[in-house]
């Protein structure tokens, strides 16, 4: 395990021993052996953390530094997390299951969120000068962090999750708590050991590791301005409910049930290979899965064979393998869901044509086959509920008008494709759908853009400036006078 101080945590600058013994214990998913322990946070733990991160945003440096001067920290975090990338390849697949292929770029990515942040100091407008509608001779618009953040993270992609909320954070001037699921700590360590590295003041950034009693303990104190929280949309709910009771400000990145739309004139092999490929990355834990493949149904039939002939010859086995084109689900727990899903889908009526069981020449590791459902009613539970792993429902419509009432006939809204060799037939259905992103021809999302979902997929966006303005609050100074010199 290349992190130093596992079971620890990182508060106020330093590595705190915790208030009790309690671990958590990470299984590897594709061995089902332990892989390491990491400390479990208890009332105490995270209590000191948010009075650590409290202290240095109401005390510390840090918001009042200038933006190009915690942009300099930004980049050597960039750099520290890019030098770790070999570390973060080893960990990624041992704890979520991902293929080392993948996980190969992860701290590339990673590094490339404090980059993009960075830059945003030269060029995002902090400040400007505004004309008083109401009274006043001079006004000065001013964005201003919003105070210290609860950032909670998923177990699918946490070093990803947890750069994309502590890097806009961190160039705004707020100060951070990043709580890491148990299921997947180990990322978080590295983030944390670079912020050491590079010296980022004390309280700016802390790391716990806690389950969902000690989270919400998180969401509800009254020290933490803002929750921005990945997960599933039934957490979402909750962590909503709780920042609704005392106004805090909430960004949520949730669930998907995303639809990929078959126009008639594509090509069905082109477009079943396309989706089986995409579905393989995570073994389908992710939310913006397209895992509701809509067609027309004189084609129903015909995309469904093509789709299961391509996900049926997915190579399942050792995320360290390089033969393997799709790794374990990540815990137990996960491939249960999945199973249960997989029977209900059966139960209800859908037609399976692929897989179903768990790899016959796997004889441990939380493996499922690839698993293709046809003749898939839009109201049956599989293409209702986000199901996380590797299953694809084919839903028949009968023009595409109906093709778009059954992709946006869902409570989520995270992610779309639309397959067409004709671009203003796509642009045309995309703008028809109520989706945060929607792809042409492949499957796609870009959080260096803006990242989010309509409806019961979230609030908010990240990436870029959309990712920046949930950790900024604007303030409007009005003058009585001329605007002072700022030379």
């Amino acid at each position: 395990m290349p992190v130093a101080h596992p079971d620890r945590f990182f508060i106020d600058g330093r590595w705190a021993t915790p208030a009790t013994g309690s671990m958590f214990d990470v299984i590897d998913p594709a061995t089902e052996q332990l892989y390491f322990r990491a400390a479990e946070a208890r009332t105490a733990d995270m209590s000191r953390a948010v009075e650590a991160a409290r202290r240095a945003f109401d005390e510390g440096p840090w918001p009042r530094l200038s933006h190009a001067q915690r942009a300099a920290y930004l980049r050597a975090m960039a750099e520290g997390v890019r030098a770790r990338g070999g570390d973060a390849a080893q960990i990624w697949p041992r704890e979520s299951g991902v293929l080392f292929s993948i996980a190969a770029g992860v701290g590339r990515g990673a590094a490339a969120q404090f980059d993009l942040y960075a830059d945003l100091a030269d060029t995002f407008v902090f400040e400007e000068a505004v004309r008083p509608t109401m009274g006043g001779e001079h006004g000065v618009l001013v964005r201003e962090p919003v105070g210290v953040v609860g950032a909670i993270v998923p177990w699918n992609a946490p070093l990803g999750q947890i750069a994309g909320k502590v890097a806009p954070a961190l160039l705004a001037g707020c100060t951070v708590v990043v709580k890491q699921a148990p299921e997947a700590p180990g990322l978080g360590y590295i983030i944390a050991e670079v912020a050491e590295q590079v010296g980022l003041p004390p309280g700016v950034l802390n790391l716990v590791t806690a389950d969902r009693e000690v989270s919400e303990q998180l969401v509800r104190d009254p020290r933490v301005d803002k929750i921005s929280f990945t997960g599933s949309t039934a957490a979402g709910r909750r962590i909503s409910s709780l920042c609704g009771e005392r106004v805090a400000r909430v960004s949520l990145e949730l669930g998907g049930k995303s639809a990929a739309v078959i126009l008639d004139d594509y090509s069905l092999e082109k477009a079943a290979a396309t989706i089986a490929a995409a579905e393989t990355l995570l073994t389908g834990q992710v939310c913006t899965s397209l895992t509701r493949i809509v067609v027309p149904r004189r084609r129903h039939d015909e995309f469904a064979a093509a789709l299961a002939v391509a996900f049926g010859a997915v190579t399942v086995g050792d995320p360290f393998d390089e033969r393997s084109q799709m790794g374990p689900l990540a815990t137990r727990r996960q491939r249960d869901r999945v199973e249960g899903y997989i029977a209900k889908g059966v139960a209800e009526g859908a037609r399976l044509v692929t897989g179903g069981g768990r790899p016959t020449h796997l004889d441990r590791g939380w493996y499922v086959e690839p698993t293709v459902f046809a003749d898939v009613d839009n109201g049956s539970t599989i293409a209702r509920e986000e199901i996380f792993g590797p299953v694809l429902s084919v839903i028949p419509a009968a023009d595409e008008h109906d093709a778009v009432a059954i992709a946006n006939d869902t409570v989520y809204g995270l992610n779309a494709s639309v397959f067409t060799h004709d671009v203003e037939r796509a642009v045309e259905v995309s703008r028809l759908l109520r989706s945060g992103t929607v792809g042409h021809n492949a499957f796609r999302s870009d959080n260096g853009v803006s990242f989010g979902g309509f409806k019961q997929s979230g609030i908010g966006r990240e990436g870029r400036f959309e990712g920046l303005l949930p950790y900024l609050e604007s303030k409007l100074v009005i003058l009585d006078g001329p605007a002072p010199s700022r030379g």
